[in-house]
């Protein structure tokens, strides 16, 4: 019981001194039988939960390739209407080039209602729907019509709320979702994050309801794996180009490539597992 006192204590001092809203620190612990205790969710929330500031405007003023990999390690946060907060550390993305990217929306320059997002600030929401049921995120980077698909998160906070909030989404029977099929992929992270079509065009560094913090220890090219994106169909040439980047061995991660890691590894980035 000492040691959980001093880390409630240690909760209570980082909240003080975050300008985020307080959070329950009780709903994130989980006292083992034998007393210990730990974080309930993943084993960066300790870390990440210091991390108090929001990136600006220059962060994502950056060309889309850039802010696809500089976005692997962020946090993204989204506040729900009754004050809990999600944490979500990103580990999966896809940049898709604009108007010369034939698997953009905006191929060939096209603009329309449907896509502005992609076309104003870097850093504005792009949310669209699919098969008329699920929406997927993106985030307009520098370059007219580029942006980033947020494809997969590692939940940090607020487990409890994304199932909820997946739960809500899903036909059928309920089903208890394990933490690393509760965000590993564009809709359902989605639905954990309760990202709609209301979503489309607001602005990451001014919204109150969603926005991003900076992450602990940005991962290096070392640990990023860059392979071809998922679900493109037949777009020639741009179906193969590396613009899917992920963290190698993260578990939250949609879809690994091994033959890609293997590739990497024979190359010298990394030691294969």
């Amino acid at each position: 019981m000492p040691r959980k006192r001093k880390l409630l204590a240690q909760l209570s001092t980082l909240q003080s001194n975050s300008s985020f809203p307080p959070f329950d620190a009780l709903e994130t612990l989980n006292t083992t039988p034998d007393g210990d205790s730990s974080p309930k969710s993943s084993k960066y929330f300790a870390i990440e939960k210091r991390s108090s500031s929001q990136l600006e405007a220059d962060f994502f003023n950056q060309p889309c390739i850039s802010l696809a990999k500089s976005f692997l390690g962020q946090i993204l946060v989204r506040k729900l209407p009754d004050g809990r907060e999600l944490w979500g550390r990103i580990v999966e993305t896809e940049a898709y080039l604009g108007g010369e990217d034939e698997a953009s929306h905006s191929k060939g320059g096209k603009q329309t209602q449907r896509n502005a997002a992609m076309f104003m600030k870097p850093g504005t929401l792009y949310v669209y729907q699919i098969y008329g049921i699920y929406f997927c995120v993106n985030v307009s980077s520098q370059g007219e019509g580029a942006a980033v698909l947020l494809r997969s998160l590692e939940p940090l906070q607020g487990l409890d709320a994304m199932r909820e909030l997946r739960s809500a989404s899903r036909k059928g029977p309920p089903k208890l979702l394990k933490d690393w099929q509760l965000c590993n992929g564009p809709s359902k992270l989605c639905q954990a994050f309760g990202i709609d079509k209301a979503f489309d065009q607001r602005d990451l560094t001014q919204d109150a309801a969603i926005w991003m913090a900076p992450g602990h220890d940005p991962p290096g090219e070392q640990d990023v794996v860059a392979t071809t994106r998922i679900g493109i169909g037949n777009r020639g040439e741009w179906a193969q180009k590396p613009l899917r980047f992920y963290l190698r061995g993260n578990k939250f991660v949609s879809v690994i490539d091994k033959k890609t890691e293997r590739e990497m590894a024979a190359m010298g980035h990394f030691s294969c597992s």
